[in-house]
C-alpha cells in the first residue's frame, strides 16, 4: 500500500506512475496541476481535463503547498537604499 503523507489528497506509491506523488486514488500526478496553474490556466480548467481529482484535492494540495512555503521561507536582509 502507498505511503500516505500528511494529507489524505497524495498518494506516492512505487508501482503507480514510478513512485511520483499522485491524487489519492487517482495516476493524476500532484505535479501537473502546478505545470497547469504555471501556464495560465485555472483550477476549474485543470478539472475538467482531469476528472478523477476532486475540487477538494486540488485546494488542499495548493493549501498544503502555501503553508509550507510560508513555513520555509526565511527572512530577507534588508535592503540598503542608495
Amino acid at each position: 500500500m502507498g505511503k500516505i503523507f500528511r494529507m489524505d489528497y497524495v498518494t506516492k506509491h512505487p508501482d503507480v506512475v514510478s513512485g511520483t506523488p499522485c491524487f489519492a486514488r487517482t495516476r493524476v500526478p500532484v505535479k501537473s496541476l502546478f505545470d497547469w496553474l504555471a501556464n495560465g490556466h485555472t483550477i476549474d480548467e485543470f478539472l475538467e481535463n482531469f476528472p478523477s481529482v476532486t475540487r477538494e484535492q486540488a485546494q488542499g494540495v495548493l493549501d498544503v503547498a502555501n503553508t509550507e512555503v510560508a513555513a520555509r521561507a526565511r527572512y530577507a536582509e534588508p535592503v540598503k537604499l542608495r
